[in-house]
Order: structure tokens, then sequence, then C-alpha cells
């Protein structure tokens, strides 16, 4: 498993690169982003000299304080809401969410890591027993890990964080690699890049380390040069319908558009189009730009208002799609995050949301439980908060569900929702 970034780039490497980061408490998130930011100078002067005036010692700045925006985190010294950051180089913008570490916020983990493209993986190499004959990752940093494959994100980088904290930074670097490439193997993860850095520091964050052992890039150069996936556009067309816009003053014929954005695919004025659950055909007379202009064709990740030739009963939630394409199930497996306090039970109602429709639904069985410590299978008949599972899912109404695909996620993912408390209970990831 190489440890450095693939030479090979897309167009896509310049756009927006939308990254999260993740890993135990107190193994430095904020305190990463903290370093872009100042090091980037997409700090102002004010910012810098109020981060010196709440810092403890005004030569060694506090950078978890730019993330940590909520009293209780500053009190608490971890973080418990997303904390979302800007910042640009020559190259392209970052848009950073820095996720709690705690297992009692898991659940804010998934929220970041569910519009993310990328993942960086803090391991604090100060909290590992480095003497050990295979060094024995935190039980966080391989759930997160886990978690940002399961959701889709594409790349997922390991920063082995705190470098400059141990005698032999060579050595204990070259120890936590190892074990974090056999974790990955097990998994059937494939990192992106395994990276030394100290966020305190700075060193390998935004400028390459110089040192005998390391002669790779600086975390900042892999994010730089990380390609956006793009949503696939050459497969059938599906759109979920957001908003249903009524044209016209009242009188005459007012034609319905139905926008939304584009899931996968792409679609042509003059398409065939089959609605989901009606079944109704119908066919596409126009396309519409969110300002008002036609367009002659929209593809996946587009938002798009579209037009029929014919007067059908659409709401919000329905999909539309190409011809016999939305092939809707009344039963599908899935990978489960179990976010809620409560435990998942076995036949207990939820409501879930697909797209924009919500169905009750069940858990119809659990067909086991991931051991996060093992990453074996074991027997279970309800998962607890913070469990990775694989379950069957019953929903009332079927829905037109597909394996979750990165490039297009929309059709492979659902949330679960308690009907009583009103919490979002779980994560599902559809399988095939």
């Amino acid at each position: 498993m190489d440890t450095h970034l693939n030479d090979h780039h897309t167009p896509a490497e310049h756009a927006a690169l939308r990254f999260l980061t993740a890993g135990s408490v107190d193994d430095g998130k904020s305190t990463l982003i903290g370093r872009l930011l100042l090091d980037s100078q997409a700090l102002m002067t004010d910012q810098v000299q109020a981060l010196q005036a709440r810092s403890r010692t005004p030569d060694a700045l506090e950078l978890a304080l730019l993330t940590d925006g909520l009293e209780a985190e500053r009190e608490q010294g971890i973080t418990i809401d997303v904390a979302y950051r800007y910042f640009a180089t020559p190259r392209r913008k970052f848009i950073i969410a820095d996720a709690p570490g705690h297992e009692q916020y898991t659940r804010n983990m998934v929220t970041a890591a569910a519009g993310s493209h990328a993942a960086v993986v803090l391991v604090d190499v100060t909290k590992l027993d480095l003497h050990a004959p295979q060094v024995a990752l935190l039980p966080q940093t391989r759930r997160h890990a886990l978690l940002a494959h399961r959701l889709g994100v594409a790349h997922l980088i390991f920063a082995v964080n705190k470098i400059d904290a141990v005698t032999d930074p060579g050595a204990a670097f070259a120890a936590v690699r190892a074990a974090l490439q056999a974790f990955a193997q097990q998994a059937g993860l494939q990192p992106t890049a395994i990276v030394p850095i100290s966020a305190l520091r700075g060193d390998n964050v935004t400028q390459r380390l110089q040192a005998p052992w390391w002669d790779g890039p600086a975390l900042l150069e892999l994010l730089e040069g990380l390609p956006v996936p793009q949503p696939r556009s050459d497969g059938p067309w599906r759109l979920s319908v957001q908003w249903v816009q009524r044209d016209g003053d009242g009188t005459g014929h007012q034609a319905r558009v139905y926008w939304g954005r584009l899931a996968s695919g792409r679609v042509r004025v003059g398409d065939t189009v089959q609605v989901h659950p009606s079944g109704e055909l119908a066919q596409v007379v126009r396309l519409l730009h969110h300002a008002g202009a036609e367009r002659p064709e929209a593809r996946a990740g587009q938002s798009v208002g579209v037009v029929l030739d014919r007067q059908l009963d659409i709401s919000r939630g329905d999909w539309l799609g190409a011809p016999g394409t939305l092939q809707a199930q009344r039963r599908f497996a899935a990978t489960v995050a179990w976010l809620d306090p409560d435990p998942a039970a076995i036949g207990r109602r939820y409501w879930l949301r697909h797209g924009h429709r919500w169905v009750q639904g069940r858990i119809a069985a659990i067909e086991h439980r991931l051991d996060i410590h093992t990453l074996t299978p074991q027997p279970a008949d309800s998962l607890g908060v913070n469990e990775l599972a694989r379950v069957i899912v019953d929903v009332a109404e079927p829905l037109p569900v597909q394996p979750l695909d990165g490039a297009s996620p929309q059709p492979g993912a659902l949330i679960m929702v308690d009907p009583g408390t009103h919490r979002t209970s779980a994560a599902l990831l559809v399988e095939a």
C-alpha cells in the first residue's frame, strides 16, 4: 500500500474540496484545522490577536480555540458540535468540518462525513503502546475510519499526529503506519495516504517535514491534489423531486415544474420519463436552470427544473427517472450505523427518509453486528449506540433504493428517526 498520493490528477482536482477531521478525543483535530487556517493566512489580524489573548501562553497559541466555538467546548476541551471553516490556497478552496471525537457525539461525525469528499483521520502517537509487537489502534480511530468508508467518503488520509512528542519519530511513525496498513487491509479500506504531522508545531502540515525518514508530501499538498468525485453521468438518470412549482397567474394551462438535483445520469429534452410511485410515463418538454433559463440537457449533480408534456399527480418526494430504472423495494439489506442512546429493537417502527420522501419502516432482522476490535461479524438481537451492523429493513411503501455509490449517494442512503423522541436514530447504507 503506497503512502503517497497517486500523481495522476483529473480536472476535478481544482474544485472546492470538502473534508472532515476525525479520530479519537484529543487527537488534535481542532488544532490541525487551526494550524491550516493560520499557516494558509486565512485568519484576519484581529482573529490572531483574539487567539493570542485567549491562549494561556501567547507564544504557544491554542489553535483549537479557533474551531471550538461553544462555551462548553472551551470549558471541557472537547469538540461537541461540527464546526465548519473555510480557507483557500492558490490551488483550490477548502471547506473543513471539525467532527467530534467523543463517542457520545458520533452522530455529529456522521453528519460531517455525509457531505465530505475526504476524511483526515488523526492518530495520536502518544496514546499508543509503541513497544507492543503490533500497535493497537484506539476504538474511535477504527470506528471513524470505518464510518467514513461506509458513508462513501472518497478519500481517506491517516495523519499520525504529535510526531514531535516521541523520542524516535521515525520508528514511531513506521510502527503506527504498519498498524494502520494491517487494519486497512483487514477492513477492506484503501487509504489515499498515511502521513506524519505535528499539528501544534506545524510539522508536515503546510510545509514538508525535513527528516531522513520521510520523503513524502505535506498534508496540505495531498489535499490540494485530491480529485473531487464527480456524480456519474453514464448511467440511467433519476431525480428526487424536492419542490413542485406551478407556473402562470392562475388562468389557463399552468405547467408544473419539478425541481430537484439530478442524482445520476443525464436527461435531455425529449426523453421519456417514468414517475415513482405512480409508474406513469411522460415526455420531458423543457429543462430549466435555477435562474429560469432553458437548457437542452442536465447532468448528475446539477439542479434542474423538469417540465413534462402532460399533467400528472407528482409531489415532493416522488422520483423521476428513465423508464424501467426505478425498481422499488419493500425489503432491502443495509449497513446501519446506530446513533441513538436507545437500543435498536427488531420490529419497532421508525420513520425513514429516502431522498425527500418520509415513510414508515422497521428493522426486520439483524444479520450480524460488526465487532469494532476484531472486525468480525457477531450475532446480535439488538444494537447499542455507535454500533455497526448489517440489517434487513422493511418499509411501508416501496422505495427505489440502490446499493450505495460514493459518486451518486442519494439513492443508497437513508436516515432513521425515532417517532417518539424525533432523534436521528441511525444512518442506513443500502447494500447489494
